[in-house]
C-alpha cells in the first residue's frame, strides 16, 4: 500500500523531466525542436502508464499465486531499501538485512545492569487468564491443602482437556482464587525449599515422529508455551503451522536483553530448535538485531535448522509480528507459531533433562528500583517477593507486568503474568500539569515536535503513567504509520474495528497483529484511544465468527 506512493513519485519524475525537456525546447528557435519535445513528452508520459499498469498486473499475479508471501520484491520497480540502505553493523555484512523505517524508540532511565540475584521468592501462580481463549472457569484438579511437584497438571480447559495447565513449583496449594462470576483467577503454590519435579519419559528427536513430540508436550504442559497468530492464542493440538518465528531481541523501553539471558543456556536453546523443528513443514524463523553495538550471542548466530534474518530499526523492530509481515507474511487462512527465546529455552531443558523447568529471568526496571537487575525465579513469582528491599518508595508508584507500553498493572500482591519476563515500576502521574503542552517545562518521551527531543536522541526520560490529555475525538493524524513498520493503514482498521465491519478488518489485515504490535500508535495518539484494547476486541469477534 505505501509503496504505491514510491511508485507514484517514480512516475511523477519521469513527467516532470519530460516538462523539462519540453520547457527548453520551448525557449529554442524552430519548430522541429519544439515537435521533438512534445513527442518525447508523450513518449514519456506512455512509458510511464505503461510501467504502472504492468506494476500492478504484477502485484495482482503475485496475489493469486502467493509469491508476494515469499518477502521478495516482486515489483518492476525497485525497492527504496534496495536503492539506499542505511549503514549496516560489521557483524550484519552478507546477511538477509531487514531496514525498516518507521518506529521510535523509547529511551529510559532505570534498565536492568547485567547481575542476576537467585531466588528470593516463596509464592507463585498459574493465572488462567493470561491465556487467551480459555474458557473463564476451567477445569480445576487440584484443592487447596494438596502437595505438588513441578510439571503436576493444576487444571485443563474445558473445551480442550487434552491441554495441561501444570505447576511451576513444587509445594503447597495455598489459594484458589476466584473473579467475577465464579472465575478462576488464580492457583497459587507455596513452593518447597527443595523443589521436586515431575519426570518425564523424553522423546528420541531423531526418530520421534511429530504425533510423539505434540503428545508429549501436550502431557508435560509445555504445549501452553506456544503461541498462535492469528489472535495470540494457545494452538489447537490438530493445528499444523506454516512456519515457526522468534525473535532473539526485544526493542520495548528497558526490555531484557536477551543476549545476557540466553549465556549458559546454549545446548537447550539449540535443542528447543530442533524439538520445534518437528512441529513444521515450513521453516524455524529467528529475527536477530541489526542495530546493536555488539553482535547477536553466539546462540543466535551459530543455531542451526533455522533461517536467520537480521532486523534494523527502531522499536517495535524486535516485535515477532512485525518481523513475519516482513520475512514471510501471513494470508488470512495461514497459521503461523511463536515462541519467545525463554520459552525455547525451556522447552529445549525438558528434552535434555525430562523436566519441565519453568525457571524465568526476570528484570525489574525502573528509576524507583534501587538495584535494577535481573532475578532468576520461576513462572507466575508474586510481585511483593520480587520487589522486597528494592524499591526506593511504596507510595505514587504502578507496578507494571511487563513493559510500559504493552504490560498489564499490578500489585505487590499480584502475580507476574504467564508470558512476561519483565516487571516495570513508574511514577503514578496523577498530578496536574498546568498550561499542559502549552508551557513544555520538564522533558518527556514524545514523538512530538512540541518537545525538542530530536536535539538530544541519547537522552533517557523519567517516565510517569500521565497521559497528558483525556480521550477525545478519533481524527485522522497519519501519525500511526510513523511508528508502525507495517504495511497496514492502522487508523482504518480500528474504525473498521469499531463500527463492527468485519470483512473489513480482515482486508486491512487484523490477523497479522496482536495487542504489542500497536502499542507505539497508542503511545503516539492525538486522540488518547485505547488501541490495544480495541483491537483485542476485534480479534475476538474475527476469532468468534471462525
Amino acid at each position: 500500500m505505501k509503496n504505491g506512493v514510491y511508485k507514484f513519485t517514480i512516475l511523477l519524475s519521469l513527467m516532470t523531466f519530460a516538462q523539462g525537456a519540453f520547457a527548453q525546447g520551448a525557449g529554442q528557435s524552430g519548430s522541429n525542436i519544439l515537435m521533438y519535445t512534445v513527442i518525447g513528452v508523450v513518449v514519456l508520459i506512455i512509458l510511464g502508464l505503461v510501467l504502472s499498469v504492468g506494476d500492478s498486473l504484477l502485484s495482482v499475479e503475485a496475489k493469486e499465486t502467493g509469491a508476494d508471501q515469499t518477502g521478495a520484491n516482486t515489483s518492476i520497480f525497485p525497492n527504496w531499501n534496495e536503492i539506499r540502505k542505511p549503514k549496516t553493523a560489521a557483524y550484519a555484512k552478507g546477511q538477509k538485512v531487514h531496514h525498516l523505517k518507521a518506529g521510535h524508540d523509547i529511551l529510559l532511565v532505570g534498565g536492568a545492569e547485567e547481575t542476576t540475584q537467585e531466588g528470593g521468592v516463596s509464592r507463585f501462580a498459574v493465572q488462567p487468564q493470561n491465556f487467551l481463549g480459555m474458557s473463564p472457569i476451567p477445569k480445576v484438579i487440584v484443592e487447596v491443602g494438596d502437595t505438588v511437584a513441578a510439571g503436576d497438571e493444576l487444571f485443563f480447559d474445558k473445551k480442550r482437556p487434552e491441554i495441561k495447565h501444570t505447576s511451576p513449583v513444587s509445594g503447597e496449594v495455598i489459594e484458589i482464587n476466584r473473579g467475577e462470576k465464579r472465575s478462576i483467577a488464580s492457583i497459587v503454590i507455596l513452593a518447597d525449599k527443595e523443589q521436586k519435579y515431575r519426570n518425564f519419559d523424553t522423546p528420541d528427536l531423531l526418530t520421534a515422529s511429530r504425533e510423539d513430540v505434540v503428545q508429549f508436550l501436550l502431557e508435560s504442559g509445555a504445549w501452553t508455551l506456544i503461541r498462535q497468530r492469528p489472535f495470540n492464542v494457545t494452538p489447537s493440538h490438530e493445528d499444523v503451522p506454516r512456519d515457526i518465528f522468534i525473535s532473539t531481541f526485544d526493542s520495548a523501553p528497558n526490555a531484557p536483553d536477551n543476549n545476557y539471558v540466553v549465556r549458559g543456556n546454549e545446548q537447550a536453546f539449540q535443542r528447543g530448535l530442533d524439538a520445534l523443528a518437528k512441529l513444521t513443514p515450513g521453516k524455524i524463523y529467528l529475527g536477530l538485531n541489526a542495530k546493536a553495538a555488539e553482535a547477536p550471542a553466539r546462540a543466535f548466530t551459530d543455531a542451526v535448522g533455522v533461517e536467520k534474518h537480521y532486523f534494523y530499526g527502531k522499536h517495535p523492530a524486535g516485535n515477532v509480528g512485525v518481523q513475519i509481515h516482513h520475512i514471510r507474511p501471513m494470508a488470512p487462512a495461514d497459521k503461523v507459531w511463536t515462541l519467545g527465546v525463554q520459552e525455547v529455552i525451556t522447552l529445549g531443558n525438558l528434552f535434555l533433562t525430562g523436566q519441565f523447568d519453568q525457571t524465568r529471568m526476570v528484570a525489574l526496571t525502573g528509576e524507583q528500583f534501587a538495584a535494577p537487575k535481573y532475578v532468576r525465579t520461576k513462572l507466575g513469582a508474586n510481585i511483593g517477593e520480587l520487589t522486597k528491599g528494592n524499591l526506593t518508595t511504596d507510595e505514587g508508584i504502578r507496578l507494571v507486568s511487563g513493559d510500559v507500553l504493552s504490560g498489564h498493572a499490578t500489585t505487590q500482591e499480584g502475580y507476574l503474568n504467564y508470558f512476561d519476563d519483565q516487571l516495570t515500576v513508574l511514577e503514578e502521574g496523577d498530578d496536574y500539569e498546568m498550561f499542559g503542552w502549552i508551557l513544555p517545562i520538564a522533558p518527556r518521551p514524545t514523538t512530538s515536535n512540541t518537545f525538542p527531543n530530536f536535539l538530544y536522541p541519547d537522552y533517557k526520560f523519567e517516565p510517569t503513567t500521565n497521559t497528558h490529555g483525556e480521550k477525545r475525538a478519533f481524527v485522522v493524524t497519519g501519525e500511526y504509520e510513523e511508528v508502525l513498520p507495517m504495511d497496514i493503514y492502522p487508523q482504518a482498521l480500528f474504525k473498521a474495528i469499531l463500527v463492527n465491519d468485519f470483512e473489513r478488518m480482515e482486508g486491512l489485515g487484523a490477523y497479522e497483529l496482536v495487542e504489542e504490535d500497536v502499542a507505539l500508535c497508542e503511545f503516539t495518539c492525538t486522540s488518547k484511544q485505547p488501541l490495544q484494547q480495541i483491537l483485542r476486541e476485534g480479534l475476538e469477534v474475527m476469532r468468534e465468527q471462525g
